[in-house]
């Protein structure tokens, strides 16, 4: 059973793994689907601002014909292709702030909600023959960094494609060569790509998909859940089914040998040559009346021990604690056979509680049994009590000890520890049940804190009144 819960558990963790991989997948698909439909809609909004708005166009014409008189000038070789850029540059930077300003107005017509940064990038200047064939190249950005014309600088790994946009004219321009007037005319191919930065590109994406983040969230934390309760409660039944099967085994061995003595006691009475003993035939009638007292004692101890401390009426009446106390270790200590068992007591406290005298004594007799049952050579037991905020009494003894794993079922009902590995010990594992149940019914607790092989030490703490 132990090993189909772990194969159990190992499925549902992969189950569950698998499901956070199928679900990881789609919300990425989404998230980049997301993402590429924010992108083109809104480079759709700002595609034609450049081309649609007078006074951005009038910027444009400023640089175009500066240009185009450079490149004339570069014709008739009074200038370098790097001069032309250089002054290219210094003639955009002139007007790039006006361009900024306008083009942010124009963005904010659109409505669009975020913030916004655009740039035209320079990608390949080329001069090209009558026939339209490549004869001159000015730039490229294949073997040279592209170069910002206009806009806001940002690298290219911050911001996203708008367009690429083609100007292609010819020009005449006259130019005086070597004294004189000439006119001259050139084809000229201009290849300049758009592109913007959207501040938090990232954040706007992942707000649009919150209702499908929270949906997916909800169904991971359900099905968790769902499984973490079920394999819970499953290992919950199966501890249960444990505890019956022991506390079955547990009553079989207890009524077997009163049942067995009963037995053989009927055996002797029906034998001829007993039946005229009179003397064998009465201590075989005690042997019968104690082994009925001791399983009538049995019941009763399943019956009363099993109540929870809802079902437990206290008769509460005032004892002093100093006596009380050393009363209930006294008796004790006169009922036990072995006498290398050393008790220690610090119980210098005289106070006075309200306790219920048969139900509370019950309780510690309980806890002292216990340190005896599962005691070992030269057993010693320290008994203390102390009044403060409340009424605490503390046993401690060296005994075998308590597993860690296994002191949180302590109290639990029918539960006994180590009843699998230690046979000689008896008990229905009800004891120290109902004693936290007394201990509840008097508004209190019980702790027990322990180490394998150094001990135990039970805590019991009530209200002082």
């Amino acid at each position: 059973m132990l090993k189909k819960i772990r194969l159990l558990i190992i499925a549902s963790i992969l189950g569950l793994l698998a499901l956070s991989l199928v679900q990881g997948y789609l919300i990425n698909n989404t998230y980049k689907l997301k993402k590429d439909v924010f992108i083109s809609d809104t480079r759709k909004s700002i595609s034609r601002i450049d081309d649609l708005s007078p006074s951005l166009d009038s910027v444009n014409d400023i640089w175009q014909n500066h240009f185009l008189n450079l490149v004339a000038d570069y014709y008739v070789k009074k200038i370098s292709k790097e001069q032309i850029l250089e002054k290219l540059n210094r003639k955009t930077d002139s007007i790039n702030v006006y361009y900024i300003q306008k083009y942010q107005k124009e963005i904010a017509t659109k409505n669009i909600g975020y913030k916004l940064k655009f740039q035209k990038k320079v990608k390949t200047i080329i001069l090209l023959d009558s026939l339209g064939v490549k004869n001159d190249t000015i730039f490229e950005s294949k073997t040279k960094p592209s170069f910002l014309l206009l806009g806001e600088n940002f690298t290219e790994e911050e911001g996203h494609r708008v367009s690429n946009s083609l100007w292609m004219t010819d020009h005449k321009f006259q130019r005086n060569i070597n004294g004189e007037e000439t006119s001259i005319k050139f084809d000229l191919q201009f290849e300049t790509q758009d592109r913007m930065n959207i501040d938090g590109w990232e954040n706007i994406v992942l707000s649009r998909m919150t209702s499908l983040l929270a949906l997916s969230i909800f169904i991971f934390l359900f099905v968790f859940g769902l499984l973490y309760y079920s394999i819970k409660n499953l290992i919950t039944q199966k501890k249960i089914a444990d505890i019956k099967t022991d506390f079955v085994n547990n009553i079989t061995h207890e009524l077997k040998t009163p049942l067995a003595t009963l037995t053989l006691a009927t055996k002797m009475l029906q034998k001829e040559e007993i039946k005229t003993q009179p003397i064998i035939i009465e201590s075989t009638i005690n042997t019968i009346e104690r082994q009925n007292i001791r399983l009538q004692k049995l019941i009763d101890q399943v019956l009363n021990n099993s109540l929870g401390y809802q079902e437990i009426k206290l008769n509460k009446e005032v004892v002093n604690t100093n006596d009380y106390l050393n009363m209930i270790v006294d008796d004790f200590q006169l009922s036990l056979d072995s006498k290398s068992i050393k008790f220690n007591k610090n119980i210098s406290v005289n106070n006075e509680i309200l306790i219920d005298k048969f139900y509370f004594t019950t309780a510690v007799l309980n806890i002292l049994e216990n340190a005896v049952k599962y005691g070992k050579e030269d057993l010693e037991i320290h008994i203390s009590a102390t009044t403060k905020e409340n009424f605490t009494i503390s046993i401690k003894d060296n005994g075998i000890g308590i597993p860690k794993k296994q002191q949180q079922f302590l109290f639990d009902k029918f539960y006994r520890v180590g009843n699998k590995e230690v046979h000689n010990v008896k008990g229905l594992g009800l004891g120290l049940y109902y004693t936290h149940q007394i201990i509840k019914a008097h508004k209190g607790d019980v702790f027990v804190e322990s180490e394998e092989n150094i001990g135990t030490t039970f805590t019991i703490q009530i209200p002082l009144k």
